[in-house]
């Protein structure tokens, strides 16, 4: 159940409650899953080196991009994700999932290796969500929530908030700047840090941070932006008039961008003697 900055103007610890937006992606759950881009191979394999074992949970696995990326390396992966409209195309690709949210669902005494959530953490309780990771946790278990950096760049940034101001002035997004610094999102994942201190069941927190780029063509980054917050929930006619926007946009640039992506993670391992304080 992935996000972009736009869907995160709320404070963390309230948006898990938005649930109309939370579940606006699955509505075209197949166009999410081919738009969506995957995460760093560097990522998935720290988080796999640095686990005791072969298990591992997807916390709000969405379409299952991330899961794939796990399962190719190895992991034995079990999805909850609370759309079953975004479940039906990750089972399709052979994963299994749950249909749940994760404070919800019922591990039924399952035990995993790694805790993952891939950039869908600001969906769970803050605190709820990490002491039920501690739960289901092996001794020395990883924790590890991550996401990306959507900035593209101003050349199309630009165009879109005008766009999206002048066809949905009365949305909170509107008065969103059109990008925002990096340490805007890093600030975000300390957050995370400090509440899976606060359960004093894992050792003390890190913070990873992956750089790298990814190009896009007019139709590819058209077809990626229905699939982000703020956008999901337009009607119809706003929508294709933030498209013409930004196609123009990109059509001055040559019809392609580069997207400079930083990938951030915050990532803790369970104690090694379950209950053992902080």
């Amino acid at each position: 159940m992935p996000t972009l900055w736009r869907e995160q103007r709320e404070p963390r610890a309230e948006l898990h409650k938005a649930r109309r937006m939370a579940e606006s992606f699955g509505a075209d759950a197949r166009r999410y899953d081919q738009a969506r881009p995957g995460y760093p191979d560097a990522l998935v394999a720290r988080i796999v080196e640095g686990s005791p074992g072969s298990d591992v949970l997807d916390v709000g696995c969405g379409t299952g991009i991330a899961a794939r990326q796990f399962k190719a390396a190895g992991g034995v992966v079990l999805g909850v994700e609370p759309d079953a409209r975004m479940a039906d195309v990750a089972r399709a690709h052979g994963l299994r999932v749950e249909v749940a949210t994760f404070e919800a669902w019922e591990p039924a005494g399952r035990l995993f290796d790694a805790v993952i959530a891939a950039q869908s953490w600001h969906w769970v309780d803050p605190i709820a969500g990490a002491v039920k990771a501690a739960q289901v946790l092996r001794p020395d278990g990883r924790l590890a929530i991550f996401g990306h950096v959507f900035e593209p760049p101003a050349e199309v940034a630009e165009p879109f908030a005008v766009a999206y101001r002048r066809v949905a002035p009365d949305s909170p997004f509107s008065g969103q700047p059109a990008r925002r610094p990096l340490d805007v999102y890093q600030a975000g994942y300390a957050k995370i840090a400090d509440s899976i201190r606060e359960t004093e069941q894992f050792n003390a927190p890190e913070q990873w941070r992956f750089d790298w780029e990814q190009s896009y063509t007019r139709d590819q980054w058209l077809a990626l932006l229905p699939t982000t917050g703020g956008v999901t929930q337009l009607r119809p006619d706003q929508l294709a008039e933030i498209l013409d926007a930004v196609g123009d946009a990109i059509d001055s640039l040559g019809g392609r961008f580069t997207m400079s992506y930083t990938t951030l993670a915050t990532t803790a391992v369970r104690h090694g003697l379950p209950g053992q304080p902080g």
